[in-house]
């Protein structure tokens, strides 16, 4: 059972997740199905990323619709089984069954201390919750060096409309550009600082907060 659930889940990326979670919810409590316009304003984002992501879900078989007929997104009942399946599970179950990786114990970066191993798992999960509003982004370019926020990283964010001052967050920048910067609250603007020299700062009065960063992700 547990392999069958990791086949089916491996290729969904949180947000389609969110995506079947929404549709789903939408199809249990109201007389009609959501549109793709609905499911882009709820969770934030374009009307063509939304389309993209339900044509991956289509491919996948788990949602099917009408061509020209807005209001026919449904789940397939391929995807109400994974849903049932997914939350029935202890969050143990899920944090192992999402790639957790054995934590064995503790070592020391000072003084050398007793090794005591003490199993479990790591998981992102259980470092920052498995909420609908974390999610990881991947860092391009250098302009948060300063902060020791190289190219290539992952930053862990949380979905979070404001901030405050000095907090490094995910903005959106006239709508359409997004950037990982520091946040100030100016008078009828908003400033965003890189953490390197080679950068200047971004004056903005269309600034919208996307995400607050809350962790950082490095492959060694």
């Amino acid at each position: 059972m547990s392999l069958r659930v990791q086949q089916l889940t491996s290729p969904v990326t949180p947000r389609q997740m969110q995506l079947l979670r929404m549709i789903g919810r939408v199809q249990a409590s109201q007389c009609y199905l959501p549109t793709i316009g609905e499911l882009a304003a709820e969770l934030g984002i374009s009307r063509s990323t939304t389309f993209e992501h339900i044509g991956e879900l289509r491919r996948k078989g788990l949602v099917s619709a009408c061509p020209g007929k807005a209001r026919s997104l449904s789940l397939t009942c391929k995807a109400q089984e994974l849903l049932e399946e997914l939350s029935s599970r202890s969050s143990g179950s899920l944090h192992e069954l999402s790639g957790g990786i054995p934590l064995v114990g503790r070592v020391a970066a000072g003084l050398p201390i007793e090794a005591i191993e003490d199993r479990d798992f790591l998981s992102l999960n259980s470092y920052f919750g498995d909420s609908e509003d974390v999610f990881a982004l991947k860092v391009t370019g250098d302009s948060m060096m300063g902060d020791d926020i190289r190219d290539g990283d992952c930053v862990i964010c949380r979905r979070a409309a404001v901030a405050d001052d000095g907090q490094l967050v995910v903005a959106i920048i006239d709508d359409e550009n997004a950037t990982l910067k520091r946040f100030y609250k100016e008078k009828s603007r908003a400033r965003l600082e890189s953490a390197n020299d080679d950068y200047g700062s971004i004056y903005s009065d269309n600034c919208r907060i996307e995400a607050v960063v809350i962790g950082l992700v490095r492959k060694l």
